[in-house]
């Protein structure tokens, strides 16, 4: 774990996987926003200036990335996405913390239902785990990004 010693820290984590990204952002561990862009994910060129408006508007500490392994099931344009934004972060001269994606939990969902006991105002998103037929739902993206922040901020992450 990385532990940041700040006497306020900021940091905005982003997630990408097929058709969106997305990022929380959080200050002294409180979650303050959270937006998923179908547009973002149209081309590296679309996740940089997606990066690039959050990163100036919100003037982070820090901005998480996930580390992709090579084992990953993301697809290389959700990975070309991430390279995207990582690399915005890097031009900002900001910390620019690049962390796995530890699994913790069975199933992403049920890792969702853990965030949402810590952080509440993420309840209307919690996504429904989808049929095997179904697509899977937007807002898996949220809760991506929130763990992967968490891995930086240790908060907890069960309940």
């Amino acid at each position: 774990m990385i532990q940041l010693i700040m006497a306020r820290h900021s940091v905005l984590a982003f997630a990408a996987a097929t058709g969106r990204v997305g990022y929380v952002f959080l200050v002294d561990g409180v979650l303050r926003d959270w937006k998923i862009s179908k547009k973002a994910s149209q081309s590296p060129q679309a996740a940089q200036e997606y990066a690039t408006k959050w990163i100036e508007l919100f003037r982070p500490n820090v901005v998480i990335t996930e580390k992709i392994k090579d084992e990953s099931r993301k697809g290389e344009q959700a990975k070309s996405l991430i390279a995207a934004i990582a690399s915005v972060a890097e031009q900002h001269q900001l910390l620019d913390v690049v962390v796995e994606r530890v699994q913790a939990f069975k199933n992403k969902y049920e890792e969702a239902r853990a965030l949402v006991s810590h952080f509440p105002d993420l309840r209307p998103q919690l996504p429904k785990q989808p049929r095997c037929w179904q697509s899977e739902p937007f807002s898996t993206t949220y809760f991506e990004a929130l763990a992967l922040a968490l891995v930086v901020i240790d908060q907890p992450r069960t309940s």
